[in-house]
């Protein structure tokens, strides 16, 4: 099977990795192409995919191509990309696409599955989502932060049950890497799941401008946080997707941990005056929990500070 993983950054660059590296080793079959920009197709050229985890660290050469490069023979596209680079990756990939090429996003939120579906079919966008703490260097190392590293997918159900087999392929691929795989019989139950604690993590940290602990340290942190939450779950509920159990109690226990560290990569990337993923997830789940006849405050408070942030950015930036 030949994969085209869309970037090699902290998601494209760590699960691409691990499955270049266990072709390398003889341990799969699946060939790996990294779709990326010149200047990263020249330092992967030049270094080789450099990744530094828990883990294991590695240096590996891999095949890096550009845009213009793509030939249609690819089974599978791992689109890996930010929120803000949906529509220029879809450009980007289009010349690797066979009629029956599959594509599997691994996006944060949900949005972006309208978008796809419109674009290539719903019969052959798969459901996915990662959990990684990590991000890429300006060395052109990608570092993995935390021992999570999981990636999860499985057939929506407006898929080609034809589709299987190349998720049987990738899950048998993973196996052999120290990738925490999981293969969904519901994915969209899975995706609805990240996207809860996804968007109640962001909504706070990005808010508070501070970690999981110290917002919790504070007379209402927690409070705050399990409010959020609610709203949140508010909306999966409406959309049948309410949190199972055991996610709901994990989801709790990582908001409300004493001393946690944990915060939402967009607070990162606002911190670092970058674009964040604000419109994609907070905006996307107050909506979703108005449409649930939630007045989510919380969520609307976050949504406008995050708004208000890029509104100062852009007029700042001319």
């Amino acid at each position: 099977m030949k994969l085209l993983v869309l970037g090699a950054g902290a998601t494209g660059g760590y699960f691409g990795g691990r499955l270049a590296q266990a072709a390398q080793l003889g341990k799969s079959d699946i060939e790996v192409d990294f779709l990326v920009r010149p200047r990263r197709a020249d330092a992967l050229r030049a270094q080789g995919l450099k990744v530094v985890s828990p883990q294991g660290d590695f240096t590996i050469p891999v095949n890096a191509v550009l845009h213009t490069e793509l030939k249609p023979v690819y089974d599978l596209v791992l689109l890996s990309c930010k929120a803000w680079d949906l529509e220029s990756s879809i450009l980007s990939i289009y010349p690797g696409l066979t009629p029956d090429t599959a594509i599997l996003p691994v996006l944060n939120g949900l949005a972006h599955f309208d978008r796809l579906d419109a674009e290539f079919g719903a019969g052959r966008v798969l459901g996915g989502c990662c959990h990684i703490g990590g991000n890429l260097g300006p060395d052109g190392v990608v570092r993995q932060m935390t021992d999570l590293q999981r990636i999860t997918f499985g057939l929506r159900p407006r898929n080609d049950r034809s589709q299987q087999a190349r998720l049987d392929a990738l899950a048998t691929a993973y196996r052999a890497t120290p990738v925490d795989v999981r293969a969904s019989d519901d994915v969209d139950q899975d995706l609805w799941e990240k996207f809860v604690l996804l968007a109640s993590l962001a909504a706070m940290t990005c808010l508070m401008r501070a970690n999981v602990g110290d917002i919790v340290s504070t007379d209402d942190g927690e409070h705050l946080m399990r409010a959020v939450y609610a709203e949140c779950e508010a909306a999966a509920r409406h959309a049948n997707h309410a949190p199972r159990a055991a996610a709901r109690d994990a989801t709790l226990a990582t908001l409300t941990q004493r001393g946690s560290n944990f915060t939402a990569s967009m607070l990162r990337d606002l911190e670092s005056g970058g674009n964040i993923e604000a419109a994609h997830i907070v905006g996307d789940m107050r909506a979703r929990a108005r449409a649930a006849g939630d007045p989510a405050p919380l969520l609307s408070v976050a949504w406008a500070h995050l708004q208000a942030r890029d509104a100062r950015r852009a007029r700042e930036n001319g």
